[in-house]
């Protein structure tokens, strides 16, 4: 017989169809971090509350819709989209969209809700193309909510809910207001809900474990804060959001949680999924000044920005336990680089990963090639300051419009070509489908970034830089990851062209 529950969340996805055979043993298993904050929620309105993920039990659409509507009977489904990182949302919504329908197939009458960065930057277009009662155009749990009170009490006009759209007969109606943002986000959401998650299926990114490469769990990704500041044109970041915002939780609500992960789950590797988390100095510094003070060794890695790093910083970063800062340096161009709102030199680059590496703490760099300034020159300087910075890893990807970006307005109003399907926003996807430019096409740019990938993971420098700082074993797993193939349709076609 079904569960009775207030609400359950689902967490879409499918490793396999986003990383191919990356996704066995190379990429991370992260927590649905929004889903477990939901569920914490919504418990404190005294709502019962499961949390269902996909990715973290190898599940089918099939199998989760299975489970959805015969281990559960839940007065409201809530499909929570988002994915690995802040970008990784869309790449979801083909799962998210096979679930909702192959639930509504079953024809339990469940009501069905999206959420997340993908419905929040398209939800008219959710509502018309996915088999879903629900999308919420903000942030979440306070729509879900008012949505959950009105199902239990009978109600099905929805239409003084802020935030949330739905169906009237065949109509898709708009809701008239937004919801604020949440304030107090340490007694609104205090912490993840840990306990209604499979806490031994997930695991850490690889480089984030290079000192300890076989012991990758237990893992756990928390916020600390929400939202962010800044305005990058390929980020997508604040659809949730609806602007530019950043809110924090206490620093000592933090710690809390950290306490909990560490002594009641074992977890030693730590991600502070904030989009900035080296942001705001009283924040970090009253946090890493918390860890620093426990009696317990923690190995974490966390988002900066070039100009956000300043020296006092790293010091107490590094004994708070801060392993890993990863930098959003996205090209090697100044020109380019000045067309994604980061204006800095690639001096200031090199100048702040050389003092991140002195004070002890590893660098990941993020690089894009593609973006709207970007032509074969200016990706080959992206290329060489990679190379010369030589991080202790580095992503590279291509420029993708992401839905909630502005890069996604522009190429709509431009009408550049797309990925046909949701999934095939993957970076790492068979079909994907890169931004073309007025210099390059999808297909050089793509072809640009796979050639970089490998040239970056085969550098001599690179790799012994690696075995002199983390061992064979270490280079060992790298020419693994380096041996994937990705297979890739675009570029099939241009070889068979």
């Amino acid at each position: 017989m079904a569960d009775s529950i207030d609400v359950l969340l689902i967490n879409p996805g499918d490793r396999k169809q986003i990383y191919q055979g990356l996704g066995d043993e190379f990429s991370a298993i992260e927590p649905p971090v929004f889903a477990g904050l939901f569920a914490t929620f919504l418990r404190q309105k005294g709502h019962s509350v499961v949390i269902y993920d996909a990715p973290a039990m190898m599940a089918s659409t099939d199998e989760v819709a299975r489970i959805a509507t015969e281990d559960y009977a839940a007065k409201l489904i809530v499909i929570v989209v988002y994915g690995l990182q802040p970008s990784a949302s869309t790449q979801n919504m083909t799962a998210a969209g096979d679930i909702a329908r192959k639930i509504k197939d079953a024809g339990v009458g469940a009501k069905i809700m999206m959420t997340g960065t993908h419905p929040a930057a398209l939800p008219f277009e959710t509502m018309r193309s996915e088999a879903v009662d629900f999308v919420v155009d903000l942030e979440g749990p306070v729509t879900i909510y008012k949505v959950l009170k009105a199902l239990i009490e009978g109600r099905d006009d929805f239409a003084n809910i802020p935030s949330v759209w739905w169906r009237d007969g065949e109509q898709v109606v708009a809701p008239k207001s937004a919801e604020p943002l949440l304030i107090d986000l340490d007694t609104a959401m205090p912490g993840i809900a840990w306990d209604l998650l499979p806490m031994e299926n997930y695991r850490a990114h690889n480089w984030h474990c290079f000192d300890h490469i076989n012991d990758r769990s237990p893992y756990a990704s928390i916020h600390t804060s929400l939202g962010c500041p800044f305005k990058c044109s390929f980020c997508c970041i604040n659809a949730p959001f609806g602007k530019s915002s950043y809110r924090t939780w206490n620093p000592e609500c933090v710690i809390k949680e950290i306490d909990l992960l560490v002594e009641r789950y074992g977890v030693k590797n730590i991600k502070f999924v904030d989009e900035m988390f080296v942001l705001n100095r009283d924040h970090v510094l009253s946090l890493c000044n918390l860890l620093k003070n426990r009696d317990y060794t923690v190995n974490v890695w966390a988002y900066a920005r070039v100009d956000t790093v300043q020296d006092d910083f790293l010091e107490h970063l590094k004994a708070a336990g801060v392993n890993w800062l990863c930098l959003g340096i996205e090209s090697g161009s100044d020109y380019v680089r000045d067309g994604a709102l980061k204006k800095y030199g690639n001096d200031d680059i090199i100048d702040v990963v050389r003092r991140i590496q002195n004070a002890g703490i590893y660098t990941i760099g993020n690089y894009i090639f593609g973006l709207p300034d970007d032509n074969v020159a200016r990706m080959q300087e992206t290329l060489d300051l990679s190379l010369e910075l030589n991080c202790e890893f580095a992503n590279f990807y291509s420029a993708m419009a992401y839905p909630g970006s502005s890069l996604y307005k522009m190429a709509i109003e431009r009408q550049v070509e797309l990925p046909e399907t949701w999934k095939d926003y993957s970076q790492h996807g068979y079909n994907t489908i890169p931004l073309s430019n007025k210099y390059c096409s999808a297909a050089e740019i793509l072809e640009f970034r796979d050639s970089a990938f490998n040239q970056y993971f085969s550098h001599r420098p690179y790799l012994d830089m690696v075995k002199n700082k983390f061992g064979q074993e270490v280079i060992d797993h790298i020419s693994r990851m380096v041996s994937v193939p990705l297979s890739r349709k675009l570029l099939e076609k241009q070889t068979a062209a």
